[in-house]
């Protein structure tokens, strides 16, 4: 959750408090991530992605509201870090609040730290792992790291996605694809410095056998403060290694990261942040064209403080299988079962003004998971795909996430798509177990019998290329929630102790789109827009405290152009331009910024880049409470052997 400057609960839940998915095998069969820049508008709409239906497809006929981040345009911007990767996702929003957090969502509900409303909608996966945090359904950010070198495409869905990948897959799926230790072979030695960032990185892929490789790394920064007096910044080295074993029909991916990091507070205690991972992702091919994959994983993290004055651990076990076949000529399936179990110990924060206590303060969070897709090729231009998903969760038992999505193909460019979808943001120990304490007075409750947050979504939407050097893609929604997140009364006293509720609902509606355009054979642009109305409403009965706003403070509109330059066969300049409308409650100024890129190969071997954040502005606000984020630059080198 974001870092806040008040008190109770929010102050005190951000020092303490800083699953399972699959990715097909198929998937891997992909143009290599180095050839991106040279494909066309509509190679680029045959890239196959996952996400939509956890089987291969092409980009081109995904029935979804879905953004592709390939490896080439992450290189070439100049990113850093997964946030800033996904700031070329123009169905995000991307806010900054200190050089460690970030606020991102996907069609409204950014939470409100003052209300104790987070981030809490979006379903994000790395290869498959799901890395949201099962405490309070949140992001940690500034845990998450993947080297730029690494990530082969990150796939942004705006709109549900839990019949396939489960609760919490509300408003939004992000899921990073890395690239097979077969395509990272060789070394690479970075640095860089600027004003604001340093980093360091080494890295090698090498062969163990005819049908055996691997890659090793290890990669430190230091993130400086954005003011010297919030004394915010932080720095975290981490490790990793992945294995790839393709023997006959089968393919295994073994991979694993550690990190270990340390995030000043100013006066306050320092942040302690640890973990590690271990993933294992098998896939067998069958003769008749069916496949079954199975992933399996260990998770841990770890925030504390200087001193252990507040913190939490969590270790999750997860083991998902799906299998892929088909019925007939016209029936592609999907079915698959998983199970996620998640261990948990809070330090509860004991104070003489205020504490905050989860009781029990441990405990164990059990999920399980069937699901059930069908794709059914009802003409040659007419696709009909149901699927059902029943998730059984800790606190809410059974339930069950249909949905349906239709796609008709006017011709060999062009689709247009419709979708009902229902998805829920289960029940987590900060919504049942959590108690904050006024001195010796109890102000807050958790509610053990919180409801799961409900979403029926409608979607509507078009994807084509309107002529060989153009594409486009539109979609339009509207979402509907219930039992949303609300703070209530106590029935008894008529006001403390205080206790979550599911009084609110409300609608947000929208469109978004995005286009490419080939402007010639060394000159590609792109931009997007998206633009949302919300409206929420007390219940009959809620207690309408911390108004409506309380579920988040998003932007009615926003919108981005990028313009990728290959200068000369060494030479190349990138420029990503945003504008993000002012936010209302509070109030936070729109802003215009630009970023760019200007990369040079002096060898084959040896690359040197300028960077450029920010640029338009010497600061700027994204998100209150939060830092003012600077301009900065950031010169880097790189060097393969």
């Amino acid at each position: 959750m974001p870092r806040t400057r008040g008190y109770g609960l929010a102050a005190i839940l951000t020092a303490a408090l800083g699953g399972g998915c699959l990715a097909p095998a198929q998937a891997q069969q992909q143009i290599a991530a180095a050839d991106f820049s040279k494909l066309s508008i509509e190679q680029l709409g045959n890239v196959e992605i996952t996400s939509v239906s956890k089987r291969a497809q092409k980009l081109s006929a995904a029935p979804a509201a879905i953004y592709v981040i390939t490896h080439d345009d992450i290189v070439r911007s100049g990113a850093t870090s997964i946030p800033e990767m996904l700031r070329l996702a123009p169905n995000l929003q991307v806010a900054q609040t200190s050089p460690a957090n970030y606020i991102i969502t996907a069609r409204g509900f950014s939470g409100n730290s003052a209300a104790q409303n987070f981030s809490d909608k979006l379903l994000v996966l790395i290869d498959g792992r799901s890395v949201y945090n099962p405490l309070f359904s949140g992001m940690y950010w500034d845990m998450q790291d993947v080297l730029p070198e690494n990530v082969e495409r990150i796939e942004v869905i705006s709109g549900p996605g839990a019949t396939l990948w489960g609760a919490n897959a509300v408003n939004g799926v992000i899921n990073i694809v890395t690239r097979k230790s077969s395509d990272t072979q060789g070394g690479v030695l970075e640095f860089g410095a600027g004003n604001q960032y340093a980093s360091a990185s080494l890295q090698y892929g090498g062969v163990l056998s005819d049908d055996l490789t691997y890659r090793a790394y290890i990669k430190t920064f230091r993130d400086k403060s954005f003011d010297t007096s919030a004394h915010d910044g932080w720095y975290k080295p981490q490790g990793g290694f992945r294995l790839d074993w393709t023997p006959g029909d089968d393919t295994l991916t073994v991979q694993g990261d550690v990190y270990d990091g340390r995030e000043n507070n100013g006066a306050a205690a320092d942040g302690l942040i640890s973990g590690g991972n271990l993933s294992a992702n098998w896939s067998h091919d069958f003769a008749d064209g069916s496949s079954l994959q199975v992933l399996a994983y260990y998770d841990n993290v770890e925030r504390t403080t200087t001193g252990g004055s507040a913190g939490f651990t969590v270790d999750t076990y997860n083991i998902d299988a799906q299998y892929n076949f088909s019925l007939g000529r016209w029936n592609n399936i999907v079915v698959g079962a998983g199970q996620r179990l998640s261990h948990y110990s809070i330090t509860n924060q004991i104070g003489p003004a205020t504490s905050l206590l989860f009781i029990p303060n441990r405990g164990s969070l059990n999920l399980s998971d069937i699901f059930i897709q069908d794709q059914m090729a009802l003409s040659d231009n007419f696709d009909l795909k149901l699927g059902l998903k029943f998730e059984n969760d800790p606190y809410s038992g059974i339930t069950p996430m249909p949905n349906a999505r239709a796609s008709w193909r006017l011709d060999d460019s062009n689709m247009l798509w419709a979708a009902i979808s229902y998805a829920v943001r289960s029940p987590t120990p900060f919504d049942t177990h959590v108690g904050e304490d006024l001195g010796p007075t109890r102000f807050l409750n958790g509610n053990p019998d919180f409801l799961p947050e409900k979403l029926t979504a409608y979607e509507l939407g078009y994807r084509g290329q309107l002529s060989q050097n153009a594409s486009l893609s539109l979609s339009a929604f509207d979402d509907e929630y219930d039992d949303l997140k609300s703070i209530e009364l106590d029935q008894v006293s008529g006001f403390l102790p205080l206790h979550w509720g599911n009084g609110m609902k409300g609608r947000v509606y929208g469109i978004e789109g995005w286009a490419t355009y080939e402007a010639a054979d060394w000159w590609k642009l792109s931009a997007g827009a998206n633009i949302q109305s919300e409206s929420f409403k007390f219940k009959p009965g809620a207690s309408g405290l911390l108004g409506l706003s309380q579920q988040g403070n998003d932007p009615h509109h926003q919108a981005s152009l990028r313009s990728s330059m290959n200068l000369s066969d060494s030479v190349t300049f990138d420029a990503d331009f945003r504008y993000v409308g002012r936010l209302p409650d509070p109030h936070v100024p729109s802003y215009v910024e630009l970023n760019a890129r200007l990369g040079w190969m002096i060898t084959e071997k040896i690359e040197l880049s300028l960077s450029g954040f920010n640029l338009l502005h010497d600061h700027h606000l994204e998100f209150a409470p939060g830092d003012e984020i600077k301009r900065s630059f950031f010169v880097d080198t790189r060097w393969k052997f």
